[in-house]
């Protein structure tokens, strides 16, 4: 069933289900028709599934195979990893449902929705305490999400509690590209990076590869520009208050080991995540905003 949440001069957003293999637990999405944008964000995680300036295609990668049901994230998207970015240092690694934290799994509320002639204005909550044994705290997320010809989307993080608390963070951006061999991101070369996959620091000297399996941290704020060849367009991204870019791919080898992601589905994006992947301090009482901004133009 669709409800029309808004509808004026310029836009239409309406509340609708998703598609799952559970039938207790039905996934509500916002879909956003704008004069300058298509887009989804499932409340299910606050979670960005789709934007489509107008004029060009889906920015965003969704897996064929992604699954809506609980206690699963979403593969694809924008999925927002907190209160910790990874494996938090006390989970167990075996166990892959506390990967990347719990917003990305519980249900965020619709604050506001506004709509006029530059775009869609959207915002969700998302508050609470004691969701892991992990990270009691109580807290609140305020996301901040505007589509029009960019996408802007901010997260408000306040600390409820009479303590300071530890988060890491990240927007984890799967971006839709031609083929990730088609792909450079020059504002990568020369900055100084840590290897995942190897532990070991380095300096990215040469033109970044987004071939095969990657997991790297790297260490700068500056603006980014995924320049894809084929596909004849750039898509640029900007950050505020997150310290990283993190630039992930599984590569065909785990890809095929992830029920989540369909066949050669790895070619079709990369992550390139906006993110602070090492432990921040927010005092009680206080409010820290993370945000980033994502456009696209023809090469």
């Amino acid at each position: 069933m669709t409800k029309i949440l808004l509808d004026n001069n310029f836009a239409q957003v309406s509340l609708t289900s998703l598609p799952d293999g559970d039938v207790n637990h039905k996934v509500s999405a916002l879909t956003i028709s704008h004069t300058y944008c298509q887009a989804t964000v499932s409340l299910y995680g606050g979670h960005v599934l789709s934007f489509q300036p107008k004029g060009f295609q889906n920015l965003l990668w969704l897996s064929e195979q992604a699954s809506y049901q609980a206690g699963k994230a979403i593969r694809g998207g924008i999925p927002i990893c907190w209160p910790w970015f990874g494996v938090n240092t006390n989970q167990d690694y075996a166990n892959p449902s506390i990967k990347h934290g719990f917003a990305r799994q519980l249900l965020w509320h619709v604050e506001s929705i506004e709509a006029d002639d530059v775009g869609v204005t959207i915002v969700l909550v998302l508050e609470g305490d004691n969701q892991h044994s992990l990270w009691p705290n109580a807290f609140k997320l305020k996301q901040s999400l505007f589509f029009g010809e960019k996408l802007s989307q901010s997260l408000a993080i306040s600390n409820l509690t009479n303590d300071t608390i530890e988060f890491t963070f990240a927007f984890h951006n799967y971006f839709r590209v031609s083929d990730s061999s088609k792909i450079s991101i020059d504002n990568l070369t020369g900055v100084i990076y840590h290897d995942k996959l190897t532990d070991k620091t380095n300096t990215q000297h040469k033109p970044v590869s987004c071939v095969g399996e990657i997991d790297r941290e790297y260490h700068t704020s500056k603006k980014m520009s995924i320049v894809d060849s084929y596909w004849q367009q750039a898509i640029e991204v900007d950050s505020d208050n997150c310290n990283q870019w993190v630039l992930w791919n599984p590569g065909a080898k785990l890809a095929s080991k992830m029920p989540d992601i369909h066949q050669d589905g790895e070619k079709q994006y990369i992550c390139l995540e906006s993110a602070s992947t090492k432990w921040q301090n927010l005092p009680a009482g206080e409010t820290m905003t993370c945000s980033q901004q994502i456009k696209v133009k023809k090469l």
